[in-house]
């Protein structure tokens, strides 16, 4: 009778264990449901589901449901949300804005290697997050920025000239410098609020986003979009240390796993998906997509770089910043 009781508590052990072993996981992300980054997250979860024979559940929030990035940043800082794929929030250290510097890279291979495995900004973005008690899963490359418009551009690729067109921009100085540099007014504005800026006519277009976010969320509203490559646009897939750390050993090691193959997949699709989006954004919705030269793309990233990244460094930190230019030879 002894044997079998002590059976069944270490049978009742193990048992608890097993639930105690089991993770239900949050993960917030900014665009809408059955968009590219829902759908690839969906996978993604499955993929941990499968890995850890069911210990780790990841539940997706997608269109900011639990919240703007920045304040999801905050909440997975201290535990509150589990995991997000997003921006970097430049508003918790202004160091973060070194991911968003604008001209940084000119083709997707030189953003690999900046962003990608090892890269110089991807690394000390890691360092970043884990300041704030955050871990970087993986790097998730997006688009090369451009600017949307609900008119017609004027003179897009000449930033000699000012435009008179007035832009919403993130509340991010770089963005704010670098329209001011291409010769439109920027206006920063709550992204929540941009949409309806553009409709009124307070601004006439926005800088910040892409072919694909564009379309996403600015789609009724943009009749011209300009290429112009004005950062390069990476979100991170991160999780809350304190949530990390209630995995055991082997799940952490599938849940980073999967994570590595989410970013390694992403880096095989992006650049063609930008060129879809693009496309669908002069099919779909009749916008005009401006053809800019070399040359003049060249020369936008000249006067940015001239104009811009002197004013941008002071603001991180000059030797700081300098010291990442440096590894990566701008």
């Amino acid at each position: 009778m002894k044997h079998f009781l002590t059976g069944t508590a270490a049978a009742a052990l193990m048992s608890l264990a097993g639930l105690a072993q089991a993770a239900d996981l949050k993960m917030s992300h900014v665009r809408p449901q059955d968009t590219t980054i829902d759908k690839e997250l969906r996978a993604f979860a499955a993929q941990v589901d499968e890995a850890t024979g069911g210990d780790v559940s990841i539940n997706i929030f997608p269109a900011s449901a639990l919240g703007d990035y920045t304040t999801v940043q905050e909440r997975v800082s201290v535990g509150a949300i589990d995991m997000a794929t997003q921006p970097a929030a430049a508003a918790a250290d202004r160091r973060m804005q070194i991911s968003s510097f604008p001209y940084l890279a000119n083709t997707w291979a030189e953003a690999r290697a900046i962003y990608g495995p090892d890269g110089p900004v991807r690394n000390v973005m890691a360092d970043l997050y884990a300041k704030q008690d955050i871990t970087m899963l993986a790097a998730y490359p997006v688009y090369f920025g451009g600017i949307a418009l609900n008119t017609d551009a004027v003179n897009p690729g000449d930033p000699s000239q000012s435009n008179g067109i007035k832009v919403r921009v993130p509340g991010i100085k770089s963005f704010q410098l670098t329209g001011e540099a291409l010769g439109y007014i920027p206006s920063p504005i709550p992204f929540s609020e941009a949409f309806t800026a553009i409709q009124t006519g307070v601004v006439d277009g926005v800088i910040g986003s892409g072919a694909e976010g564009y379309y996403a969320s600015f789609r009724d509203v943009t009749k011209t979009y300009v290429p112009a490559n004005t950062h390069f646009e990476v979100w991170y897939m991160i999780i809350s240390n304190g949530s990390l750390a209630e995995l055991d050993a082997e799940d952490q090691e599938a849940l980073k796993a999967a994570a590595a193959d989410f970013e390694a997949q992403r880096w095989t699709v992006a650049e063609k998906e930008q060129g879809d989006w693009e496309q669908r954004l002069a099919d779909d919705l009749g916008a005009k997509v401006v053809e800019l030269s070399d040359d003049e793309l060249a020369a936008m990233a000249a006067k940015v770089r001239n104009d811009v990244w002197p004013v941008v460094l002071e603001d991180v930190g000059a030797e700081w910043g300098q010291g990442i230019l440096d590894q990566i030879g701008k």
